[in-house]
């Protein structure tokens, strides 16, 4: 089996989500983190965190 490799996007590569997806996405994370401090940590990995700018 070959190996995975992983390809690394560029700023031009990268979309920008519209608000209302990323408000929907925090609002499914918020839902199902176990605590407040997993939840920033998800939303933190996912770029949708409420005081970082959407990617």
């Amino acid at each position: 089996m070959p190996a995975k490799t992983t390809e690394i996007a560029t700023d031009e590569e990268l979309v920008t989500i519209a608000d209302e997806t990323a408000l929907s996405a925090r609002r499914v994370v918020a839902a199902y983190a176990t605590d407040a401090d997993e939840c920033r940590m998800l939303l933190s990995m996912l770029g949708i965190a409420p005081d970082e700018p959407a990617v």
